[in-house]
């Protein structure tokens, strides 16, 4: 008997130090042979050639066992959990979700990898090689199809290499790459390639891969693993636009990919030279350890329950109003010290990967590790994220995997072969013959955009990667992942409409694996979803078989409590209702349900991108858009004098509930000082407000009342608690009643929509509410929001579930039991 050692590597590809105590499981018994039951063993520490953590063992099985198929992963102990199982990928199969790797026993010495991410693996990357002093570079692309790979450099001052390879910048070697025939990976060799030896010679180096296709035809593509596109404007120069050679004007989503140091920031947010001009390269950098140090102040801690969480979904590109052309985080960062005042403690952003074009809202992504360059990049980014974390702000970010860009010619689209059913990053049915057209095979998923890929896990892992990157490098707190339901439900074949039920499967596992891997760098993520499925495995924890999700968008609440985005007669739609000034009754019961169902990990919203002006619907023949909260309130009537006094009590109303009810609560940058321009997708740049000069004038009142509306929020457990009890609804009168509690807190928010006030009370009967006197908190009729100042002073006095207080029109009043 001849024993065959068989190495096992464990690679994590991110700098922190996440893991201890790792152990090797595998199906092999004491002598090396093969077996039902799992043995472990201990393995050791040791730092990559990629500069990261990791673990290796070797093994000695049996020479008898060649041709023997093996399973195998690895478990490791995390700061806060013990006996992690640290493979979060599944096996490729529709009908299985083992979480583990297989390998057959060759007749020589074998290494069998885990990669937890691709971050080091793809991309440009230090190499460390034994006995040298400083790291070489490493680049490494995945084109299974390719002939030939090579690498090409940019030129910095143009960032742009033509179709044809005009602006190949030959003062730089090109070098031929190597495939990895397992794989489909192409790679240099740093440790024999001289030209490579030297990682720090092509820092911020332009560079792009020049790959024959299968055909025989040429490309240039970009590094999907680019840590930074160069090009900052709108320009592509392949269409023969204009253009005056600069970086500056390219769009950066067909421009070079850079070089970066990712252990390494800049130490100012922008670095300037004598002139007040932007340096790039920049030169004043800093260790990312020491950048990171002063992330936090023990006076202002972050939420660490997603209950704790008020949302600001905040927009980068919408801000900078009347300073420049477009947002930046510039402009984010000087957002921040209102933020504070207003009193959220999270803010989400909409997409800052490398998107498409400058006049959308960032849902095209091309690059998922690159931050938008043309926002102020990714030393800029993590300055933003730093100062949020000093003021006690939690940091989500929107990212999009249902679709790529729309234009992914240097991104995505025929990456290594113009074959549909070999065009690696997009899901295609069977073969073009299949269809009438060759597009037929693709996948929609009500999307903009062809589905991805996601049977292919080196599709699945860039999106992994990708994320994994921003918690690990940019120390990110959560993620929105949007439309997860076109990932598992929506999958057809585009040529016939019929459902795509693999896609649907896979698009599924992918989101359990995406899940899984961030829970495991990161245990107290939060990790949200823009889903309609309605499927409760969505929210589902891993282990339960689910998508792992903490909570889950409520679109329905939008449709019930706003509802100007649908014509649809299912849907209460109260505020659209209530704005046309009659006193039609209002479908307060059916909110009432769609308010009790938000206790069920859901992010309630009275606003967001998607309804702010950007949907719309046919009645009477006529398109009627969405709008701003404050519009709807009054059905789009000049907001001046007592009209602006209705749209902001209505506005309370909507904030109101949605700030004190059981769901998490969120809303559009803008609303608490009453925005009323459209946020519409395609010219949002020509709508932009000045939020600050809004709460100093005619926005005042209204943000007085969501500053106490918050406040009060976050300082009472039973308002961020899921208890809620509906104890009184009136659709005639239009009035909603609902009870808080934990503990000794308990309280009373009543809601009224009604254009009348009741000056001598209204008689509410409910055998939940306590007798005792109730002491008025909140009433967003008081003269500081605004008001006539009807309110409950002294307190009233509750006796057999009779509760009698005094209301104002259109407005929400918050009691409390003494």
């Amino acid at each position: 008997m001849a024993l065959i050692p068989v190495h096992f590597e464990y690679r994590t590809g991110l700098k922190p130090q996440l893991f201890t105590n790792a152990r090797l499981g595998g199906t092999w018994d004491s002598s090396g042979r093969l077996a039902e039951d799992w043995r472990f063993t201990p393995m050791q520490e040791f730092t990559a050639n990629d500069g990261c953590p990791a673990f290796r063992v070797t093994v000695e099985l049996d020479d008898s066992q060649i041709g023997q198929i093996f399973r195998w992963g690895v478990s490791v102990d995390t700061a806060t959990t013990p006996d992690r199982w640290g493979i979060p990928t599944e096996v490729s199969a529709t009908d299985a979700d083992a979480r583990e790797q297989v390998f057959t026993l060759q007749g020589i010495d074998q290494t069998e990898c885990y990669y937890l991410t691709h971050c080091r693996r793809l991309g440009a990357n230090k190499l460390f090689i034994e006995d040298r002093t400083k790291p070489a570079i490493r680049f490494a692309v995945w084109a299974p199809h390719a002939r030939e790979v090579e690498l090409v450099f940019g030129d910095r001052e143009s960032g742009y290499i033509y179709p044809d390879g005009r602006g190949i910048n030959e003062r730089f070697p090109r070098v031929a790459l190597h495939k990895e025939d397992e794989t489909g990976i192409w790679f240099t060799d740093g440790a024999v390639e001289p030209a490579l030896a030297d990682f720090a010679a092509f820092d911020h180096q332009p560079y792009m891969y020049r790959i024959t296709r299968d055909d025989g035809s040429v490309a240039y593509r970009t590094d999907l693993y680019s840590r930074c596109q160069i090009g900052t404007g709108r320009v592509n120069p392949a269409d023969d636009a204009p253009w005056n050679g600069n970086r500056s004007e390219v769009d950066g989503t067909k421009s070079c990919s850079v070089v970066v140091d990712p252990e390494g920031v800049c130490r100012p947010f922008r670095q300037l030279d004598a002139q007040g001009r932007p340096v790039w390269p920049e030169t004043d950098w800093v260790e990312e350890t020491d950048f990171w140090k002063d992330e936090f102040d023990p006076e202002k801690p972050l939420p660490t329950r997603l209950q704790d969480l008020v949302i600001y979904e905040l927009h980068v590109d919408g801000l900078g109003f009347g300073r420049r052309e477009r947002g930046l985080l510039e402009d984010a960062i000087d957002l921040l010290d209102y933020l504070v005042e207003l009193g959220v403690n999270c803010v989400e952003l909409m997409p800052t990967s490398e998107f498409e074009g400058w006049s959308g809202w960032g849902y095209g992504t091309s690059h998922y590790l690159a931050v938008e360059y043309a926002a102020g990049g990714r030393d800029q980014f993590k300055h933003f994220v730093r100062a949020c974390h000093r003021r006690g702000i939690a940091v989500l970010l929107d990212v999009v995997y249902n679709h790529y860009t729309h234009d992914g010619e240097r991104a995505q689209w025929a990456y290594d072969s113009t074959a549909p059913e070999r065009n690696i990053y997009y899901w295609y049915e069977g073969r073009p013959d299949d269809y009438p057209s060759a597009d037929g095979g693709y996948i929609d998923n009500m999307s903009t955009g062809y589905a991805p890929r996601y049977w292919e896990e080196m599709v699945r892992k860039l999106f992994i990667s990708s994320a994994a990157q921003l918690v690990a490098e940019f120390h990110l707190d959560g993620f929105r992942v949007d439309q997860t339901t076109s990932i598992h439900s929506y999958a057809v074949v585009h040529a016939d409409g019929r459902a795509a039920d693999n896609a649907r499967i896979f698009g599924a596992k992918f989101l359990r694996e995406w899940t899984r891997t961030l829970k495991l760098i990161k245990p107290n993520l939060f990790l949200t979803a823009e889903d309609h499925s309605g499927w409760p495995l969505v929210t589902a924890s891993n282990e339960n078989g689910g998508l792992g999700f903490d909570a889950v968008w409520f679109a329905d609440y939008y449709h019930h409590l706003i509802g100007d985005a649908q014509n649809d007669a299912s849907r209460a739609r109260l505020l659209k209702f209530a704005g046309y000034g009659d006193d039609r009754s209002l479908n307060m019961s059916w909110f009432a349900g769609v308010l009790a169902a938000s206790a069920q990990q859901r992010v309630v919203y009275h606003e967001s991108h998607d309804e702010a002006g950007n949907s719309y619907y046919q009645e009477g023949g006529q398109e009627v858009h969405s709008a701003r909260t404050l519009v709807v309130a009054v059905n789009g009537a000049q907001l001046t004098g007592e009209t602006r006094r209705y749209a902001e009590a209505r506005t309370c109303f909507a904030a109101g509930v949605t700030l004190l009810g059981p769901g998490v609560p969120m809303f559009l940058m803008g609303e608490e000082v009453g925005a009323s321009e459209p946020y519409r997708y395609d010219d949002f740049l020509a709508h932009r407000e000045d939020f600050q000069a809004l709460r100093q004038g005619v926005g005042s009142r209204l943000f007085r009342f969501y500053q106490d509306a918050i406040r009060l929020r976050l300082r009472s457990p039973a308002l961020r608690s899921a208890n809620i009890e509906v104890v009184y609804v009136h659709d005639a009168d239009r009035l909603l009643v609902f009870r808080r509690w934990d503990g000794p807190e308990d309280f009373l928010v009543v809601a009224s929509l009604s254009n009348r006030d009741f000056p001598a009370g209204y008689e509410i009967r409910n055998g939940s509410i306590a007798d005792g006197t109730w002491r008025e908190l909140l009433n967003s009729d008081a003269s500081v929001y605004g008001g006539s100042g009807l309110g409950n002073a002294g307190g009233i006095r509750s006796l057999g579930g009779v509760f009698t207080p005094r209301l104002a029109a259109n407005s929400v009043l918050v009691f409390q039991r003494q």
